[in-house]
């Protein structure tokens, strides 16, 4: 028995180890990102201008079956503050459905008005988006290309805030930030804002700082032509284009900058499964670029620190599986606290992991709650969603752990996109959408038995006075069975 007991201890004991290391190097990059932020810092940052001689841009969409949000993008686009004759706007269609005739209306209303607009076809939807994007580069006559998904409304002067960042040659990309214009939805929108809040602030930023690798996130982003082409351009290898590209892009030498002051609008997924799609999407892909870029990252000339920065920045995905596999031999490690000889308080110095974590969501959340509703209201706030947010966290990780484990295993299979469903205010209802065609998976289910084993998990801790892991259990119980009765309660708005 003791064996098995320090197998669970070993495995718990790695497992945490490694979240915790995740947890303090996102510290280090709240300490960058908090340097960037210093009084000295913004002085020396200049506003580059905007040139009155004004570069080419190509702009463009790519989109598969967008009818609820379809117009409304190709409206928004044409709206830039920028002249007509000097950018044109590629809408990739790959659609199937009748988003083919209300673009091809729009092409036609829009063309009617001066505008350089054409919808382009392909025979076959080969590598998905990357494959749109790569087949898409013999038509680019922009010396810059600027790239949107259906869901995102950028703002009118996108171009004119951009582009003058290219006047260092050595920037390939220009990435903004995304802000969510149905953030206030739903509790599922809430949280996912509160997690990319923290993606686009501390984790960007903070990298560009201190001159470690960084990413284009896929849309609300404008690309040097030229830094695509050398850097081999769009491959359909992996689920996560955008990132593989970025990666590639600066192993050559290119540079991304982050321009956190400068939103770019978007929709975020408003139910349960429709979310659950987006996250395997991104965290298989992660796993199978760190698969594909970390021996080039490791080849390269980039220093230590660089190198194990880029490191987890590619397997952050893998986090996941940690949190699982913690949750998972923490039950077990109940009935050996006693045989072991487990002392508890070892395991308080892992708080600090905690704490870091804590400290890096409150800054990155405080200045966009502090916006809407001063400093206590700020704080309150952040209160009351963190546990909510850790505690769905934790319940999706049995979920976006198997999509790591096909990743790493080269398990293939298809791009299943997020449908966007022109989901803007409290006021929009969901409807069914034949958009939406889930059905209750085997991975759901196990969601639901993994709320009851961690209920079992508070029992027996409370039943044995073991309360070493009590609220950590309460947060998966609460985490998995959150997930587990959104996850059936949403497939009602599937056709």
């Amino acid at each position: 028995m003791e064996i098995v007991g320090y197998v669970l201890l070993g495995g718990y004991t790695v497992a945490l180890c490694y979240v915790t290391i995740y947890c303090l190097m996102q510290f280090h990059l709240l300490y960058h990102y908090s340097k960037h932020h210093s009084k000295d810092k913004l002085d020396e940052l200049k506003d580059p201008g905007l040139d009155s001689n004004l570069p080419f841009v190509t702009i463009q969409l790519p989109i598969y079956n967008e009818k609820y949000v379809i117009e409304r993008l190709i409206d928004n686009i044409a709206d830039l503050d920028y002249p007509k004759k000097k950018f044109e706007i590629h809408i990739l269609d790959d659609s199937n459905d009748e988003t083919l005739k209300i673009v091809e209306r729009k092409v036609q209303e829009y063309k009617g008005k001066g505008f350089n607009i054409e919808q382009v076809l392909r025979e076959k939807r080969t590598g998905f988006k990357a494959g749109a994007l790569r087949d898409a580069m013999d038509r680019v006559k922009g010396e810059f290309i600027a790239i949107f998904d259906a869901d995102f409304l950028p703002n009118r002067d996108f171009l004119k805030k951009t582009i003058p960042h290219f006047k260092d040659e050595k920037v390939g990309v220009v990435q903004t930030r995304w802000e969510h214009i149905n953030q206030e939805y739903s509790l599922i929108t809430k949280l996912q804002a509160f997690q990319l809040n923290v993606h686009f602030s501390v984790e960007q930023q903070g990298r560009e700082s201190a001159d470690y690798m960084l990413q284009f996130n896929g849309t609300a982003g404008v690309w040097r032509k030229e830094t695509i082409e050398s850097a081999g351009g769009w491959e359909a290898d992996t689920l996560t284009e955008d990132l593989d590209l970025s990666y590639r892009a600066q192993l050559k030498g290119w540079k991304i900058h982050f321009l956190e002051e400068l939103g770019s609008p978007a929709e975020l997924p408003a139910e349960m499964n429709g979310l659950k799609s987006q996250q395997f999407r991104w965290m298989k892909g992660g796993a199978e670029t760190a698969k594909k870029i970390l021996p080039s990252v490791w080849n390269s000339d980039l220093g230590f620190i660089k190198k194990i920065h880029a490191s987890l920045h590619l397997m952050n995905s893998s986090v996941f599986l940690f949190v699982f596999l913690l949750g998972v031999f923490s039950v077990p490690l109940l009935f050996f606290t006693k045989v072991l000889h487990m002392n508890s308080n070892i395991y308080s110095l892992f708080l600090i992991g905690l704490i870091s974590i804590v400290f890096v969501y409150f800054v990155a959340n405080n200045n966009v709650y502090n916006k809407r509703g001063g400093k206590i209201t700020s704080i309150i706030r952040f209160v009351l969603l963190f546990p909510v947010f850790l505690a769905l966290s934790m319940g999706l990780s049995l979920h976006n752990s198997v999509a790591v484990l096909q990743g790493l295993f080269g398990k293939k299979t298809a791009f299943v996109r997020t449908p966007k469903l022109n989901i803007k205010t409290l006021s929009d209802k969901m409807v069914v959408s034949n958009y939406l065609k889930y059905k209750i998976s085997f991975i759901t289910i196990l969601e639901g038995l993994l709320a009851f084993y961690f209920l079992f998990g508070v029992y027996t801790g409370i039943r044995t006075g073991e309360n070493i892991f009590l609220i950590f259990h309460l947060l998966l119980f609460f985490g998995y069975a959150a997930i587990f009765f959104y996850s059936i309660k949403h497939l009602r708005y599937s056709s």
